[in-house]
């Protein structure tokens, strides 16, 4: 399924020239080496070129032969490469494996270029006869770059002012190699349906945050374990010389293009339309942000789109029915794991985020000028802030990821891990009350108290909520609002020593607490001690003066939003008759 998507996404890109053919590869090329029709080093020339934003100079990317997977072993590049290949040396005191990679970058060279006789071809090959590593430092072109080429970034050939890579001869001795039939027994391609011989190792995947920065496998069988009839390597899930390249093409175009790149916990995130519309990317990257959502534009896209209705994006058209693909990596040392992998249509997708943006929106508590909370945002919820790595748990991140796609249930560790977060700090943010609000109301549905659970995840204060956890978190708001008005300027509130125990077993806590509210009502002058009197008595009412004993995970939950939506009601803009009253 992934790689079928991935298939034919290369070839929805090719048909648009937006990738490079068969056999070819976008490649990051540094220096190029300028060569006479003998062969000799006429003069290194630099290839750099400045970024976007002008602050750096970056390697030019090159339309060259594609490269090979080094896995292990001694397997040269044609016609580019790094300064071990192309000019026998190194700066790693490796000088004999540096010597063994230049012969073997000798003997490619020179056999796949016998019979073309062109003259850049030529050149190349009298380049690769005539050069002697150990005499290198004789050469002033060479010496005048030694450090910078022998820094292990990639080096190709320049002759007459042509690239090697652009000569129609050695373009040719290159596709012939490329597609030349290998020798072994024929399987049939899961991808094609095509009687072929199956590509034993697939060419690399590059970019995957804390891969391997060489490249890392998303198909691969490298012990017996893992075989099977006695076949080898990748023949155990045959895929043709074609489509492996094709996947793996695509793949790395997605990687590469870091607009288009999410990066969730340790997950890699990148996303496609069929028909490799990049609106539909572009709007789903704003969509995931979360922080443009409040965009006027943005809405209009969830609200049309998750109605089934088309929508112009960017000058561009959006069809809800058209198909969108999402997959997430994962480093796993020398390979890749797949965190997940969606197709649906992008009208379902977006119909999802919109629900989820719902579930978890929640009255301001003033520290974000955002009216949506971003992905990144949320899952930092779950972090200790004095943690010098603000990475949540991979698993967790995959996650949530998936809830949001998906439309189900939200993982249960995000609900534990945000009640940690809590108990540790005491300190209720925005999103943190937004993920205990979503998890309610997508993960009780079965819960007995779930009518009662319903009215009090609103987005601001529900003061109708006879709720008994609801209401005792606003009262231990209000408690803490009469200590702060009868000790103006107090470092510690009750909320720092008491939260806890107060959200966990409330019978243990609240008579105390009452008791000393009589004596912060004694601090204030009258008008004060009967506004806040007022709030008390009303909320003590609801419960009876009855206090459970223990309170349940999701319990806990209430109480928090309970004493999340009191304190935000109390920090509203003061109306003329809330300050006559105090």
């Amino acid at each position: 399924m992934i790689l079928q998507a991935l298939v034919d996404h290369y070839e929805e890109l090719a048909a648009q020239d937006k990738i490079a053919r068969p056999g070819w590869a976008k490649v990051k090329v540094s220096w190029a080496l300028e060569i006479d029709e003998k062969g000799q080093l006429l003069d290194v020339l630099p290839l750099r070129e400045p970024s976007k934003d002008g602050k750096k100079m970056l390697p030019r990317e090159m339309e060259l032969p594609a490269p090979v997977k080094r896995s292990s072993g001694i397997q040269p590049n044609f016609v580019w490469d790094n300064a071990s290949y192309i000019l026998g040396l190194d700066n790693k005191g490796k000088e004999k494996r540096a010597l063994e990679c230049f012969e073997a970058s000798r003997t490619l060279h020179l056999n796949l270029l016998a019979a073309a006789d062109s003259p850049t071809a030529r050149a190349v090959k009298a380049f690769f006869a005539a050069w002697e590593p150990g005499k290198a430092n004789q050469i002033a072109a060479f010496a005048a770059h030694r450090d910078d080429l022998l820094a292990g970034e990639n080096l190709c050939f320049l002759y007459s002012g042509t690239y090697a890579a652009e000569d129609d001869e050695i373009r040719a001795a290159w596709q012939n190699a490329y597609e030349d039939i290998a020798e072994g027994d024929t399987s049939r391609c899961l991808i094609t349906g095509k009687e072929t011989v199956p590509e034993l190792v697939h060419p690399a995947i590059k970019n995957v945050r804390d891969a391997q920065s060489s490249g890392a496998a998303l198909v691969s069988f490298n012990a017996p374990a893992f075989c099977s009839f006695g076949k080898e390597q990748n023949a155990n899930a045959p895929v043709s010389k074609y489509a492996a390249f094709a996947y793996t093409s695509a793949l790395n175009h997605l990687l590469a293009d870091r607009d288009h790149v999410k990066l969730i916990g340790n997950t890699t995130v990148v996303y496609w339309a069929k028909g490799a519309g990049e609106q539909y990317q572009d709007a789903f990257a704003d969509l995931l942000d979360g922080d443009s959502v409040s965009n006027e534009d943005l809405n209009a896209l969830m609200k049309s789109v998750a109605e089934g209705k088309p929508y112009v994006y960017d000058g561009l058209p959006i069809r809800p029915e058209n198909d969108f693909y999402i997959l997430g990596l994962s480093p796993n040392a020398a390979r890749l794991s797949v965190r997940f992998f969606y197709r649906r249509s992008f009208g379902k997708i977006v119909s999802n985020l919109r629900r989820h943006y719902e579930d978890i929106r929640i009255v301001s508590d003033g520290r974000s000028k955002v009216d949506t909370i971003p992905l990144w945002a949320l899952l930092r919820e779950t972090v200790n802030t004095k943690a010098s790595d603000k990475s949540p748990l991979p698993q967790l991140a995959g996650d949530v990821m998936k809830s949001m796609l998906g439309g189900g249930r939200y993982p249960e560790t995000l609900l534990n891990q945000t009640m940690l977060r809590i108990r540790a700090e005491h300190d209720i943010s925005r999103g943190k009350a937004g993920i205990i609000k979503a998890y309610l109301i997508r993960n009780t549905e079965n819960h007995p108290d779930r009518e009662s659970i319903m009215e009090v995840t609103k987005v601001s204060l529900n003061a109708e909520s006879a709720y008994t956890p609801y209401i005792l978190g606003r009262l231990f708001a209000v408690l803490e609002g009469l200590q702060q008005a009868a000790n103006p300027g107090i470092n510690a509130t009750i909320k720092d020593r008491f939260f806890n125990s107060a959200c966990a077993t409330p019978a243990a806590v609240f008579p105390l607490l009452l008791r000393l509210s009589n004596s912060h009502l004694k601090k204030l002058d009258t008008g004060k001690a009967v506004y806040w009197s007022k709030q008390i008595g009303e909320l003590s009412q609801k419960l009876g003066m009855e206090f459970p004993a223990h309170q349940t995970l999701q319990e806990q939950g209430s109480f928090i939003l309970g004493y999340y939506h009191q304190t935000q009601k109390r920090f509203e803009k003061k109306t003329i008759t809330d300050k006559e009253e105090q």
